[in-house]
């Protein structure tokens, strides 16, 4: 029988948000990857309004992780359980629980408490192991504290919006236009180059230079891009975004319609407020910069669902 030791760690972190507005950003694990800087995306599998079943993929440095997540919620006690495994090390998990504690109205303590259980494996490995599975929870409370101590102004750096373009043309050809992004610079005038790095199939890393914004200089981006065909779907979210942009989500789908398919684009942004030129209160400031980021985001989107229209359309006369 292999030897097993149990790992265990607890860290606390004092936030300047209400303890509901913090309860409030750990239960919503779906809008974690708009709000925190690893989390990709969130799937969420089953919920039964306490216990849930989510896919979690995350970025650590260059590598794309993915992992299984069970959770109970408890709201009046303001916990969270969680079993944590990561796909490509089955039968380690890591368990642990979420705790948030009001410290008067403006104020809570947030404690992590987790345990993990390693088969035997040689000194080194098991020793970067826990190093980098120590590091994780002051990153995970960090990041947390960030976004949560902007509570009264978040939603104001928010903005969501779809795109859409009925198709007459094959599903198939439509998405292999948008999967392939490491053609875009071939098929699309604002991009002017894309590199592109696909260890594991589906899932995409990609430094992309474009100059799609309005003052027409390039700006380069990592993108991770998590790719479904038999869903019709693409995933992505940039790791790094030009101003005013803080963080940017989206997800490309195809939906069958009529004798064609419609191809939708919904995105998710949250800007920099020190960026968007608007100080606290300026509403029309802050007005101006989610114009700025709809247009600009709005205008590439078109460009690119008239171009896979076009090729898509152009691709069925050549086979008749």
């Amino acid at each position: 029988m292999p030897a097993q030791r149990v790992h265990t760690s607890e860290r606390t972190a004092r936030i300047a948000a209400p303890a509901g507005v913090v309860y409030g950003l750990l239960a919503d694990a779906v809008r974690w990857p708009l709000l925190l800087p690893a989390p990709v995306h969130v799937e969420r599998i089953d919920f039964d309004g306490a216990r849930e079943r989510l896919r979690l993929w995350d970025v650590d440095g260059d590598r794309i992780r993915s992992h299984h997540l069970h959770r109970v919620l408890h709201p009046h006690a303001r916990t969270v359980e969680f079993e944590q495994e990561d796909t490509a090390r089955p039968g380690a998990p890591t368990t642990g629980t979420w705790t948030v504690q009001e410290r008067g109205t403006a104020h809570s303590l947030v404690t992590l408490r987790r345990h993990r259980t390693l088969d035997a494996a040689p000194a080194a490995a098991t020793a970067h192991s826990r190093r980098e599975w120590e590091s994780e929870p002051d990153l995970q409370l960090a990041h947390l504290t960030a976004v949560a101590e902007r509570w009264e102004h978040l939603d104001r750096l928010l903005l969501s919006f779809e795109d859409s373009a009925h198709i007459d043309g094959p599903a198939e050809l439509v998405y292999d236009f948008l999967h392939r992004i490491q053609d875009w610079p071939e098929r699309l005038p604002h991009v002017e180059s894309a590199e592109v790095s696909e260890d594991v199939p589906g899932v995409q890393l990609a430094a992309v230079d474009t100059c799609a914004t309005p003052d027409g200089r390039t700006r380069s981006t990592r993108v991770v891009r998590l790719c479904f065909p038999s869903a019709a779907r693409i995933v992505f979210k940039e790791l790094r975004t030009p101003e005013p942009l803080a963080a940017h989500t989206g997800e490309w789908s195809l939906v069958p319609e009529g004798d064609g398919v419609r191809v939708v684009c919904a995105q998710q942004v949250m800007l920099r407020e020190d960026a968007t030129g608007a100080g606290p209160g300026d509403d029309a400031g802050l007005a101006e910069a989610r114009r700025h980021v709809r247009t600009w985001l709005g205008r590439a989107t078109a460009e690119t669902l008239r171009l896979a229209g076009w090729r898509a359309r152009t691709a069925v006369r050549r086979l008749r």
